[in-house]
């Protein structure tokens, strides 16, 4: 093993921000309902924004699951929090107090379907009062195959949703039922083939590494099958063994789990096994098809990340509606409470659910940039993105990646090499003042 392949393991191991936000949710504090309200009030109506919807319920929990979710037992339940979704759009739209164009709608979980065609559709309804979408706005849901029915997928035709996501995460029955999600290969293929069906074609397959069980030949199987769904984007992400935080992650077999030199082998495998089958890599965890517009967008550098990863959405404004649905502002970042009652309580009372953010200034906007430009082009021109910051700490800390051939520093225009892609959210957390002060609170690199 050569140097610069031992020092990207190496660095592998780390614990860092995803970088889906910068500041990161990690540097949130609690934040005034009426900081909120200025950040809604200061929206400009002439440019629109995008839209996130999240619904927490899913109907079984799985055992890896890292998100804001909980099980869906009473349908009453779930319809009170559909109300309460559409009491906040009321809210928010208020608010704001102007027309305001909409470019996309994102709806993610838990599992978004468990309101049924009927309830998604009344929250659209409820968006359609206050947003004007724009004409071919990318409608997108994230969706579990084995609630796809026929009738379903073409309900959501007649919705106007343009985009799925599958968490397909592994089509191996053993590791299936070493993580509680039993979805036979037969069900995602017929969630893939009713959907395409009703004209549903640009389709999203969520994989997960680092699972119980898995091994590189058992991935490479996975992969080859996915493939031959032919999905137009596929992320794949490690997974995050939290049990402390987690109380369903207690129910996997912790030393059925793959160690830290495993785990590398097999995201390089996935990596391996879509660019041999024609997918083009899309900054460090996702793939896509060489026509797709996320591939076409990184070709021309310009793909951002946000919450929902990887995008060639340019808003600078997300507005979120949910419990615990993060809302982007050019200055600041809003969350909302993550507990389901007490959300729907709050709202129900006539006021906004804000549990915490932060305030992005000037120096957070220039860093933030930087981050993003690593991860999505991984190359970034100091002079031409933060020509008035001063980042000689940077490029000195810099100086270890650069000697174990992982980045070249040039006249202030910094280039992740082809070596050091596989971990450059270390590389980018130089950058981040906040991660200087605080480790151990994020998953490893890889």
């Amino acid at each position: 093993m050569t140097d610069t392949a031992a020092a990207v393991r190496r660095y592998a191991r780390l614990q860092v921000p995803r970088y889906t936000s910068y500041p990161t949710a990690a540097e949130f504090s609690p934040l005034s309902e009426q900081g909120h309200h200025r950040l809604l009030q200061g929206l400009d109506p002439s440019e629109a924004v995008s839209l996130y919807v999240h619904v927490p319920y899913c109907r079984e929990i799985c055992f890896y699951c890292g998100c804001h979710s909980k099980k869906a037992v009473r349908d009453d339940v779930i319809e009170d929090y559909r109300a309460a979704v559409e009491r906040e759009i009321d809210l928010v739209g208020r608010i704001i107090g102007k027309p305001i164009g909409a470019a996309r709608l994102h709806w993610g979980g838990g599992t978004p379907s468990v309101l049924g065609a009927r309830g998604l559709a009344s929250v659209i309804g409820a968006l359609r009062r206050y947003f004007a979408f724009e004409p071919n706005f990318e409608h997108a849901i994230e969706l579990d195959p084995r609630l796809v029915t026929a009738s379903f997928a073409d309900e959501l035709a007649e919705l106007g949703v343009n985009r799925v996501s599958l968490g397909v995460q592994d089509v191996n029955p053993q590791v299936q039922a070493a993580i509680g999600r039993l979805q036979p290969l037969q069900t995602v293929e017929a969630a893939v083939t009713r959907l395409r069906a009703v004209g549903i074609s640009d389709l999203n397959f969520d994989l997960i590494y680092g699972l119980p069980l898995q091994t590189v030949a058992s991935l490479r199987e996975t992969c080859a099958i996915v493939a031959g769904l032919s999905p137009d984007r596929i992320a794949y992400y490690g997974y995050a063994h939290l049990p402390e935080r987690r109380a369903n992650q207690r129910q996997i077999d912790a030393s059925t789990l793959p160690g830290a030199d495993q785990r590398f082998d097999q995201a390089e495998a996935i990596a391996s096994a879509f660019r041999d089958r024609g997918y083009v890599k899309i900054g460090i965890d996702h793939f896509a098809k060489p026509d797709d517009r996320l591939a076409h967008a990184a070709a021309a550098g310009a793909l951002h990340r946000n919450f929902q990863g990887y995008t060639d959405d340019d808003r600078s404004v997300l507005v979120g509606f949910g419990s615990s649905a993060i809302s982007e502002f050019r200055d600041g970042y809003v969350q909302n409470v993550a507990d389901v009652p007490r959300y729907v309580k709050t709202i129900n009372e006539g006021r906004l659910a804000t549990a915490r953010g932060c305030a992005i200034d000037a120096d957070s906007r220039r860093r933030a940039r930087i981050i993003e430009s690593l991860l999505c082009q991984f190359r970034v021109d100091l002079n031409a993105v933060a020509p008035d910051g001063d980042f000689r700490e940077e490029i000195e800390l810099l100086a270890p990646f650069v000697a174990e051939g992982l980045v070249s520093v040039h006249d202030g225009v910094i280039v992740v090499t082809d070596a050091g892609r596989t971990v450059a959210r270390v590389i980018a957390s130089v950058f981040d003042v906040f991660y200087r002060e605080r480790t151990g609170r994020f998953s490893v690199a890889v």
